[in-house]
């Protein structure tokens, strides 16, 4: 129909003419209350908002010389980070001397690792930072 009689219509009806797809040809448009229609638009934005699911990247903390328990402990920690999606930065903390020894780290990364019971890839290899080694992965 055309543009002044969809206006007629609408004028008629005491509502708004809404251009809805304004790229196609002819234009698409919606005769109904403006103030309706920018409240259903808020509505799907927020809904779609919520539906977002944000992963943020967690972090666990791991001495090179912690106790079997204290391993196990973090263990379990990693492995509930890894069920809900988390991507996850082990960081295996050096101090002093231990710096010195990066073949022994490399083994303890590699040990705390081969401990992990749930499918895991690995993001980005262990390598030296600036406090120990760390090794990015995420759940398969």
């Amino acid at each position: 129909m055309s543009r002044e009689e969809a206006f007629a219509r609408a004028k008629e009806a005491g509502l708004d003419l809404i251009e809805i797809v304004p790229t196609a040809k002819p234009p698409v448009a919606r005769i109904m209350s403006f103030d309706k229609f920018r409240y259903q638009k808020e509505k799907e934005a927020k809904k779609e908002r919520l539906a977002q699911k944000t992963t943020e990247l967690k972090h666990i903390q791991v001495s090179a010389r912690a106790a079997d328990n204290d391993v196990q402990i973090k263990i379990k920690q990693l492995e509930k980070f890894l069920a809900e999606g988390h991507p996850i930065e082990i960081r295996l903390r050096l101090r002093g001397r231990e710096k010195g020894h990066k073949e022994w780290a490399f083994e303890k990364m590699n040990t705390f690792l081969s401990m992990i019971t749930t499918e895991y890839k690995v993001m980005s290899p262990p390598k030296v930072g600036g406090f120990g080694l760390t090794a990015q992965i995420i759940k398969k």
